[in-house]
């Protein structure tokens, strides 16, 4: 992936828009792909497999090790943009910070589905989320880890996959 930034995005999706805002503010060059939601990119689903794998894979612990190790380099990426920064914008909690936060309330239910432990890998990273949720926006704005952890279960048990 190297330094390019590719926006994976459909037309409609108010995600897309928010990002795409973003970008342009902080003047960062970017490769657009539109997305059909329907036929899904290669790239795209193989981002979506590193999480749908954790969360919804069989007891095949080869594939989740292996789904866990493309999820940590992944983390590592962002651990290394945030660098020593408090906020990956710097001293100021931003936009980044605000578009990537709420995936730290899906970390529990990956670690235990896992048998993983994301800080031990990321450590940069999970301080970082830990300082976010001292936020009273943060904090208020997303649900309870446990609430997403059994969602997961649920989601495992309607697809058959306990």
């Amino acid at each position: 992936m190297g330094d390019e930034v590719v926006l994976l995005n459909f037309w409609a999706s108010s995600f897309g828009m928010r990002v795409k805002i973003a970008l342009a503010e902080k003047g960062v060059e970017y490769q657009y792909k539109e997305e059909n939601l329907r036929d899904k990119s290669p790239f795209l689903l193989q981002i979506y497999i590193c999480i749908k794998n954790i969360l919804l894979s069989s007891s095949k612990e080869e594939e989740v090790k292996k789904t866990m190790k493309e999820f940590i380099e992944v983390l590592k990426v962002l651990e290394g943009e945030l660098g020593d920064k408090p906020y990956f914008g710097g001293d100021d909690f931003g936009f980044v910070d605000v578009s990537f936060v709420p995936f730290y309330s899906w970390f529990y239910a990956i670690e235990t589905f896992a048998n993983f432990n994301i800080e031990a890998e990321c450590p940069k990273l999970i301080a970082w989320a830990k300082k976010c949720m001292e936020k009273e926006s943060v904090a208020k704005s997303l649900p309870d880890s446990l609430k997403i952890y059994d969602f997961a279960v649920q989601m495992k048990k309607i697809f058959g996959m306990e």
